[in-house]
């Protein structure tokens, strides 16, 4: 039995969690806030935070220059200017691109002499990255108890991941409160993201007994929520979707996630498919492939009978859920398939997809028909 665990972030959870607990935000002299242009805003966690540094006579300087899919570059000059102010603590507020970018700049802000891409080579970052808390404003992407930031590179076409033992949050602030104002369409896609880490995690030949527990009890509170067709979302609804994708996120810490991601991250760059949609369209596959295996068909039915559901079901109803209508030539196939080709994430599942088996679900998925 496999029961190793390790998640070194402290998790505060709950309505009102900032202001209970203000004064655990004290890294240091001068917080950098990395966020994005309205959300944080808008939800309020922004006045909640600058409040509470306020409240403790603590400096700031907000970045709010980060985007959908964070670009890489963008991170650097956020690293620039922590640098520049003599941050030195890094609060990141927001969903999953927010918080990925700020593990990026502390990262950044602490070895300013690098160029962008060297902060993939551990040997060149030299010094530590700053301190960082994150403020989940999302219930999808579980960034906040993760060490994983998934970045854009320069060419606009590839992502990839930076990681290090520092990209660890030392605290995170989770109130479900900030994703009350969430449309309706994000809060599918990020429920879905959750859903995906979730499932992929629990599949994954990494899983230990404690991650697979927090994926269940994720992707229960997950499917509980979804499958009641809901018209809108109660508080108690984003409760349990709030708690459930920072469960999925601990789970995924352990594992890592399976062959969806890859396979969503071209429609995301290239095509603007928000990244839970584009991991729910490859929902049937991921559960067809993995049934050819025997580990993986008992493992998905296994999984299936605990969140209160049946393998068809979810193949089924996934896909629905993500509501992704693409057409792409076989030449755009090409070129999707070959920008994710290379992953990592593929030998994370009971079935390793080969090239030609991405190829064909492209096809099949989105190829024109008649071609």
């Amino acid at each position: 039995m496999n029961a190793s665990f390790y998640m070194p972030t402290r998790v505060l959870a709950g309505r009102g969690v900032i202001a209970e607990h203000r004064e655990l935000l004290s890294l240091g002299k001068h917080a950098l806030i990395v966020t994005g242009k309205h959300s944080a805003k808008l939800c309020g966690a922004l006045d909640d935070v600058t409040a509470a540094l306020e409240s403790l006579g603590i400096s700031y300087t907000i970045f709010d220059r980060i985007t959908e899919n964070p670009p890489l570059m963008t991170c650097y000059d956020g690293g620039q200017l922590g640098a520049g102010n003599k941050s030195d603590f890094v609060i990141g507020i927001g969903g999953g691109s927010p918080l990925d970018a700020a593990k990026a700049i502390a990262a950044f802000a602490a070895n300013p002499t690098i160029a962008p891409m060297e902060i993939y080579q551990p040997e060149r970052r030299i010094a530590h990255s700053l301190p960082l808390i994150a403020i989940p404003t999302t219930a999808g992407t579980g960034s906040e108890v993760n060490p994983y930031a998934v970045l854009t590179l320069p060419d606009g076409d590839q992502k990839k991941t930076f990681t290090c033992e520092d990209s660890w949050p030392k605290i995170a602030f989770v109130d479900p409160k900030y994703t009350d104002s969430l449309p309706y369409g994000t809060t599918i896609s990020t429920a879905l993201d959750a859903f995906a880490h979730a499932m992929e995690s629990y599949l994954s030949p990494k899983s230990t007994v404690f991650s697979e527990a927090a994926a269940l009890f994720a992707a229960e509170k997950i499917w509980d929520v979804l499958s009641q067709y809901p018209d809108t979302f109660t508080p108690e609804m984003r409760n349990d979707l709030s708690a459930a994708s920072t469960a999925a996120g601990a789970a995924i810490s352990v594992t890592g996630t399976g062959f969806p991601h890859p396979l969503g991250y071209s429609i995301t760059l290239l095509d603007g498919i928000p990244h839970g949609r584009a991991c729910a369209v490859f929902a049937a596959d991921y559960i067809t492939y993995n049934e050819k295996t025997e580990v993986g068909k008992e493992r998905i039915a296994r999984f299936a009978a605990a969140i209160g559901t049946t393998p068809k079901v979810m193949k089924t109803y996934l896909p629905a859920l993500a509501d992704v209508e693409l057409t792409f030539t076989a030449e755009e196939i090409e070129q999707r398939v070959a920008l994710i080709e290379n992953a990592k994430n593929y030998v994370n599942s009971p079935y390793v997809l080969n090239k030609e088996e991405m190829r064909d679900i492209y096809k099949r998925l989105f190829g024109k028909k008649g071609k």
